[in-house]
Formats: C-alpha cells, structure tokens, sequence
C-alpha cells in the first residue's frame, strides 16, 4: 500500500501543513509581506474551489472568478458604506457619476452583517440557478466550460457598463478596514493572515471530509461516467450543481477576504485571465488533492511575485509552457509526482488478499 493513500498519514500532512502555515507570522517582521502572505491564502481558497469543482467532480469551470468577483464586490460596498454617515450617505464616486442619492440595492450594504451575508449568499446563488440550469440540460465537458467563459465575459462587461453604480474600470476603493462594531481588522496585521488562514484550513478539513462522503463518492462516480451513475437510479444533475455551488460558495469567500486585505475591488477580479490562472494553478499542484491545489496556487503565485518584473509581459508565456508541460509529464499535477515516488516505499500489506483488492477497486478520495 502507498503511504500517499494512507488516511492517518494524510490527515498527520495537512496538521503539519497548516501548523507551519500558523507560525509564519512569528517569524515575519514585515508587515507587507505578511499581507502578501494572507492573499496567498485567498489564492489557496480559489485553487481549493477548483479542485473541488474540476478534481472531484469533473466540472471544468473557467468561470470561477464570478463567484469570486461578486463576492469581492459584495465585500467591498459594505466596507464603503461603513465609511458613511447620515450626513455623507453617498459614496464619492456616485457623486462624481451625478448620482444624486444612493441606489437601492446599495441600501442593505449599510449594515455589515447583512452586507457579508449578501456577499456570500448571491454568488452562492448564482451558481445554484446557473448550474441548475446547465445541468439539468446535460451542458457538460467543453461545453460547461465554454458557457462559464461566456458569463464571466458578461460579467465583466456588465461591470464595466454600469459605471456610476460600481466606478467601472476604477473600482472601488473603501478608505477604511473592515470593522465589526469598534474592532477594525488591520490587513497587514497577524490578525487578519490567521484569520484567512482558519478559513482556509476549515475549507481543506470540510472539503476533504466530504470528498470521503457518501456524497463524494457519488461526486467521483460522476465524474467517471455520468451515464452510468444516472442508470443506476441518481440524480446527476443534482449532485453536479451542488458541489459546483459548494466550490462557489468558497470562491465568494476568498473573494471577501481579498478585499479585507487589499481595500479594493474592480473588473480585473473578473477578468478571463485571472480565472484560467486558478485551472493552472489546480492542474500544476494536482487537481485531485486538495492540500496539492492550495499549494500550486502558493508556488505559482509566489513565483509571479518575484519572477514577474524580470519576465514581465512573457510570464504568461512561461506560465502556460510550465502548464504544458505538468500536463503532458505530470497530468496528476506535482501530488501525482509525490504519489509515485512515494509509492516506491509501499507500507506492509494486512488483512486478506481480497480486502486488498477490494481496496483497489474504489477510488481515493479527499487525498
């Protein structure tokens, strides 16, 4: 048996991975760095969601930066209008469009709470209706991804149109931190690095002790032949749009805790580019494990923040021939290089033959 697949093992790696996640701020006196840091862990949450979505469940989404976008947006107005008052009650670039009052959609915002619920709860939303309606008619494979990249392009353009309520191209920019009552988060502190990376830790634990689910069974079962799962009585459709909203719902996360750290927000959220990186940053780590998806996104995201000046307009280039490259040599990503340099170190065999072979039979999920 490898040790890769060995359950105890794979829990005892994810404690080690996020306890020395935990002690990095011990260890980090500059307080930039560590909000670098904290939006590394956004990064990891978005590479999470499409291993989950695309890993697990077979759904090629190049659209995720919707959730992700709508959720930063949804963030960021209730940050801005935590810097209102009565007698300001108009965010300054709605005065600069010759808006005269505040429109109503913008008015739930003025309430932290249900701003953050709203934050989550519409992109959430979405992803149910949009991938109810896919799937319900049988929209799959290329054809689901290309449909996602259509939305994301209609989005971003219904972003860029409507200027005088979200600033168009400039964004929004809250002039202050995220407050809850008299608490204000500092991005660059301690506070704000753990507190992204508690979310990502609970996202990894839930997601990987679902994919071990009857449901995530299922999940994978799907992904390997819809058609039979769908024969032998499922509703494929149901279980696709779920762990597609699921993966959803934790983009729209990740997109509220980027604005937390950066106090800012525009289309580029939204842009095709920064989707695609979320697939490549899941296909280099390894699409089927969730711990290798947080850290691709790390190891890519890292490597554009220190390479990207020296290669400028041709990281992109570098990036997609790296791509290339994991896909073609490594189409499990570096988890499935791990996978089989561990597997020349097998764990001795127990039980009986046939449990063994049973073993063999079903997949490895949450791995």
């Amino acid at each position: 048996m490898n040790i890769y697949h060995n359950a105890t093992a794979q829990w005892l790696a994810y404690g080690v991975f996020f306890v020395l996640l935990a002690v990095v701020p011990m260890f980090v006196d500059d307080s930039f760095l560590l909000n670098q840091f904290a939006t590394y862990g956004v990064f990891g949450l978005l590479a999470l969601s499409i291993s989950l979505c695309w890993g697990f469940g077979g759904i090629l989404n190049l659209g995720q930066g919707i959730p992700f976008g709508l959720g930063a947006y949804g963030m960021a107005m209730t940050m801005q209008m935590q810097s209102q008052d009565a007698s300001n009650p108009i965010p300054p670039f709605m005065l600069n469009n010759s808006l005269d009052h505040l429109p109503w959609f913008w008015e739930p915002f003025r309430h932290t709470a249900l701003g953050i619920i709203l934050a989550l709860v519409v992109p959430t939303l979405f992803c149910a209706i949009f991938g109810g309606l896919m799937f319900r008619a049988r929209v799959s494979g290329p054809f689901f991804a290309i449909m996602t990249l259509a939305m994301l392009s209609a989005w971003y353009t219904l972003i860029l149109d409507v200027q005088p309520y979200t600033n168009g191209a400039n964004g929004i920019t809250p002039p202050g931190a995220l407050k809850f009552g008299d608490y204000a988060i500092d991005p660059y502190s301690p506070v704000a690095y753990w507190s992204v990376l508690a979310l990502l830790a609970v996202a990894t634990v839930g997601g990987r002790l679902m994919t071990r689910s009857r449901f995530g069974l299922v999940v994978q079962a799907v992904r390997g032949d819809a058609e039979r799962v769908r024969f032998l009585g499922y509703n494929v459709a149901g279980y696709e749009t779920t762990i597609y909203t699921i993966a959803g719902f934790i983009a729209a996360v990740a997109g509220c805790c980027w604005v937390a750290l950066t106090q800012y927000v525009s289309p580029a959220q939204l842009d095709t580019t920064f989707s695609l990186s979320m697939v490549i940053w899941a296909g280099i780590g390894g699409r089927l494990s969730l711990i290798g998806a947080i850290i691709g996104a790390f190891l890519i995201q890292g490597a554009q923040s220190y390479l990207g000046d020296t290669f400028l307009n041709t990281w992109l280039l570098v990036l997609g021939g790296f791509f290339i490259l994991v896909v073609r040599f490594l189409p499990k990503g570096l988890a499935g290089l791990l996978e089989t340099i561990l597997g020349r170190f097998p764990l001795p065999q127990r039980g009986n033959s046939n449990g063994n072979s049973a073993q063999r039979l079903y997949p490895q999920p949450g791995e």
